[in-house]
């Protein structure tokens, strides 16, 4: 069904490999269309509890755009580029179903845009990070300039942003970029082992959590407001009332997603 991209279901959890390994996995505009097409089918299919983003091959992620696509620009070109990308970073980080970066190598440049717009960053142990579009005269246009300040700090986003440096897997854990590093071998069992425990819990919950947690960084938005109201429409909802059964007669929960 896609060119660059190899998609598998395993027990609820859907798994996209960005296939382009002669390229490193450089997003270019086929990558871009077809992973806003992935999106729109895993959010249509109720058997898609989460998702797995990751790149083939063990030495990148993705490595960053496929800068052949941008010889000839002028600012208007630039602009659309910029807006089309942010656009299907935004869906990925607004989606309800969680999606986990499986960092296998170089994330740079707009590899590092899409793994920053993912709900959270597992990193092998031989993963990059970095925004070197300085080196290009050009800055990250898909919203790392954003994202990267949230995740890990003006102060040290500005110094990654400026200098167009790499940091290895064991500094962005310690910047707060991804949540655990591994082996290489181990990234896939430990994001699926932490999906899986996510998969447990009642689906409509876990997507109030994602749609608060994004607030804060919305300035249309007044965070504790949105809590309110998802806190408040979680009530209505089966899953509500079979937790909270299942808590007092003390039994796992059979959580339906309703």
């Amino acid at each position: 069904m896609y060119h660059t991209l190899l998609t598998s279901l395993d027990n609820g959890i859907l798994t996209i490999t960005i296939n382009r390994p002669d390229k490193l996995n450089a997003l270019n505009s086929q990558v871009m269309q077809e992973l806003d097409e992935a999106l729109t089918e895993l959010l249509n299919q109720s058997e898609v509890r989460s998702v797995i983003i990751t790149g083939s091959g063990s030495k990148s992620f993705v490595a960053g755009a496929d800068i052949a696509e941008f010889v000839g620009l002028d600012t208007a070109q630039g602009m659309q580029l910029a807006q089309k990308g942010q656009a299907i970073f935004a869906r990925i980080e607004q989606s309800p179903k969680p999606i986990v970066a499986c960092v296998n190598g170089f994330a740079l440049g707009g590899g590092c845009e899409l793994a920053m717009s993912c709900h959270f960053r597992i990193a092998s142990d031989n993963a990059k990070f970095g925004q070197p579009e300085v080196n290009l005269g050009l800055i990250p246009g898909y919203g790392g300039t954003q994202r990267l300040v949230q995740l890990i700090g003006k102060g040290r986003a500005l110094e990654l942003l400026m200098s167009g440096e790499m940091i290895d897997a064991q500094k962005a854990w310690q910047y707060g970029l991804v949540n655990a590093v591994v082996p290489q071998e181990e990234l896939l069992a430990k994001a699926t082992a932490i999906l899986q425990t996510i998969n447990s819990k009642a689906p409509l919950a876990v997507a109030k959590c994602i749609e608060a947690a994004n607030a804060v960084f919305d300035e249309t938005k007044n965070g504790y407001a949105v809590e309110v109201a998802a806190f408040g429409e979680c009530f209505d909802t089966a899953d509500m009332k079979e937790g909270t059964s299942a808590f007092l007669e003390k039994r796992k929960p059979r959580f339906t997603g309703n």
